[in-house]
């Protein structure tokens, strides 16, 4: 009797241990609402640009033509993140990233490019443009009409 009585009593200091321990830890991530959370419209540009130069940064097996000089994907996606950062306030859509910072040089006023393995040249803005179409729309965003 003693001992089902310890057993219960451990069983039970240990349930209670279990539910301060979730409740501590699961409640404050739970949402408050249960409506999503909508998303405004400078974040998901800003989403939308980041997607851009991770587009760059996954093309392992192209070169980009700048200047006349071939770069493989880190070092062009790195060299986007410089110009966009250079860009500050100008750069308020994705649109405005593929025109001042992904187009072309600001120095030569020669288009990027991306070159294929198998030789394809594409400009850079309309591979960009591509990957913009192409954008899924996160959830959370408010519908246009």
């Amino acid at each position: 009797m003693q001992r089902a009585l310890a057993t219960v009593t451990r069983r039970g200091v240990l349930m209670r241990a279990a539910l301060c321990i979730f409740f501590l830890t699961g409640l404050p991530t739970a949402p408050v609402s249960s409506q999503p959370a909508v998303i405004s419209p400078q974040e998901i540009e800003q989403q939308k640009i980041q997607y851009l130069i991770g587009a760059i940064a996954d093309l392992k097996d192209a070169r980009f033509l700048r200047n006349g000089v071939e770069y493989d994907a880190p070092r062009a996606a790195n060299h986007l993140r410089l110009k966009l950062r250079y860009a500050g306030d100008h750069v308020k859509t994705a649109e405005d990233f593929i025109a001042y910072c992904a187009t072309g040089s600001s120095m030569s006023g020669e288009k990027y490019r991306i070159k294929f393995n198998d030789g394809q040249l594409i400009d850079s803005a309309t591979f960009l443009r591509d990957k913009l179409a192409a954008y899924p729309v996160p959830q959370g965003t408010p519908h246009p009409f």
